[in-house]
């Protein structure tokens, strides 16, 4: 491994290289990850090996191609106009696909990316300015006095909460919100999250996501989002994720098809009561469907970290007073549990944590 196979202007933790063995080399005192990953990048395979985040199932492996990952990384650059020279933060495990593409957009698309170590706080102590980073919700959210050394923010990993969204707006990053999966080698759309463009001298929110280039989208019988990118993947990919059409290249996402709760002949979308929710309720929480002999399925409200003397009559009156829910949207049932089940990436496992539940 001694050809140059990387962007002349690539840097890493503000280091140039000479070769693939240097830059391994010099990626051992980053972490393992990093070097576990850059071997990989480097080797004769075609594809590199990746685990999915387990947010839906088990976490699997699947063989992604290179080729595809660097037209992913050569649509974002494209997308987002970051060209030769970004300065780029990476602050998400390199375990992951959306780890793993930052390394590859820098390498592929010539940025000076710096690697810090992956916790809540990855901007405390950064005194530099970047053009670009990736991060989860939580992340952002204990970022907020800080996330102004960042031009433009990609968020993934989980659902950003209107009281997140409603945050970010005075400020003057560039957030957007990704769809994708490790599939779709991260992310296949993008919709704005704040510094909307005036239009006709009103401010605008744009509440879709908008595809990137060579992207095609449809939905199938259920309105779940069927994917054509063959650019990043050799098959059409049929998700789970309901959506409304918005245009040819524009969808709103409503929620995962099996997370679809049928009370009563009344089909409810938990995440979208949980974007009315995330309105009044500060705590983590998720809404989810359990059988009920009378209507099928009844939906409940599951509350992490509840101080005490706060009771289910409390909630339930707050819910009914201040929130925009329907009637057939308001939980049944509360229940409260001291901590969630998560996945390594720091997503809810909803039904693993609704199994510490004794109905």
């Amino acid at each position: 491994m001694n050809n140059k196979s990387f962007h002349k202007s690539f840097k890493l933790n503000g280091k140039s290289f000479l070769s693939e063995d240097e830059l391994i080399d010099f990626s051992k005192t980053i972490s393992n990850s990093v070097v576990t990953f850059l071997t990989d990048w480097f080797n004769t395979n075609d594809f590199v090996i990746v685990k999915t985040s387990g947010s839906t199932g088990k976490p699997k492996p699947i063989a992604l191609k290179k080729e595809f990952m660097k037209n992913s990384a050569l649509a974002t650059g494209k997308f987002f106009s970051l060209k030769e020279n970004t300065t780029a933060l990476l602050c998400l495990s390199t375990d992951y696909i959306a780890g793993k593409m930052m390394l590859v957009r820098a390498l592929i698309l010539g940025w000076q990316l710096d690697v810090v170590r992956t916790d809540s706080t990855p901007l405390k102590g950064i005194k530099k300015q970047y053009d670009f980073s990736a991060m989860v919700p939580l992340q952002l959210r204990n970022s907020l006095n800080d996330v102004h050394k960042v031009d433009k923010l990609i968020i993934g990993g989980g659902v950003v909460s209107n009281d997140l969204i409603s945050a970010i707006q005075n400020i003057s990053t560039k957030v957007f919100a990704t769809y994708g999966m490790t599939e779709t080698i991260t992310h296949i759309a993008v919709k704005r999250l704040n510094n909307f463009t005036p239009l006709l001298g009103e401010t605008t929110k744009q509440s879709c996501y908008e595809t990137l280039p060579n992207v095609k989208i449809t939905v199938d019988v259920r309105n779940c989002l069927l994917i054509e990118a063959p650019k990043v993947s050799s098959e059409k990919i049929s998700t789970n994720d309901v959506v409304s059409m918005i245009s040819e290249n524009e969808f709103d996402w409503l929620g995962r098809y099996d997370n679809v709760i049928n009370s009563g002949g009344i089909k409810l979308h938990p995440e979208k009561i949980e974007e009315k929710l995330s309105k009044i309720l500060t705590s983590r929480f998720f809404v989810i469907g359990v059988p009920d002999a009378i209507l099928g399925e009844k939906l409940i409200l599951i509350i992490e970290n509840v101080l005490s003397g706060e009771t289910q009559e409390h909630f339930l009156t707050r819910i009914k007073e201040e929130s925009s829910l329907t009637k057939f949207e308001i939980p049944k049932n509360i229940y409260f549990l001291p901590q969630f089940i998560e996945t390594e990436t720091k997503k809810i496992q909803r039904k693993n944590t609704l199994n510490l539940i004794c109905f």
